[in-house]
């Protein structure tokens, strides 16, 4: 795992694991014998680490929570959570995905936890696809890595994705659907 952190997961080479590992490659072989197994054996340590967001975490997520306002609130809240534990191996498993299918599967995995978070934060509001997908681009890590980098406090960064996030949804809104 700390190589993957390090070196990027598609460009470290089983050599590479044996080498930091003290073993030779054919040790490192019989227990990954290949990409994928080595990736989803590291995947369940980092989702250890994460906790990925999931559909199933609403009912505790949105416990008492009864306004959208409120439920917007706590998504922002768990999400900003979410990327503090983990942006770094998000963006890195983003960077390879195209080369690694089981990374691939993984970011498919974490995206749908947290498009049923919104869905269920905005359940009042009947969400259609254009409003999910404005509102899961602006709760993308990236967007999260660019406020973080901007030096803001955990609170200034879930205000300005609160902030973001209403006023996407009432653009969304009151956009008429195009004339046929």
């Amino acid at each position: 795992m700390a190589l993957h952190d390090e070196q990027g997961v598609a460009t470290t080479t089983f050599a590479d694991i044996a080498e930091r590992a003290g073993v030779g490659p054919a040790t490192v072989l019989r227990h990954f014998p290949n990409l994928g197994s080595l990736v989803m054996a590291c995947g369940q340590h980092v989702a250890e680490e994460m906790r990925p967001l999931t559909p199933a975490d609403s009912t505790r997520v949105f416990a008492g929570q009864a306004t959208t306002a409120a439920r917007l609130e706590r998504l922002v809240s768990e999400i900003d959570a979410f990327y503090e534990r983990g942006s770094f191996r998000l963006i890195a498993a983003g960077n390879d995905r195209d080369r690694v299918p089981e990374l691939d599967e993984f970011l498919k995995m974490v995206d749908a936890g947290l498009e049923g978070l919104i869905r269920e934060a905005i359940v009042d509001d009947a969400p259609g696809d254009p409003l999910m997908s404005v509102l899961m681009a602006l709760c993308n890590v990236t967007v999260w890595q660019r406020l973080n980098r901007a030096n803001l406090t955990a609170l200034e960064r879930q205000a300005i994705l609160m902030d973001l996030l209403t006023c996407a949804m009432a653009s969304v809104r009151s956009r008429k659907p195009p004339m046929p």
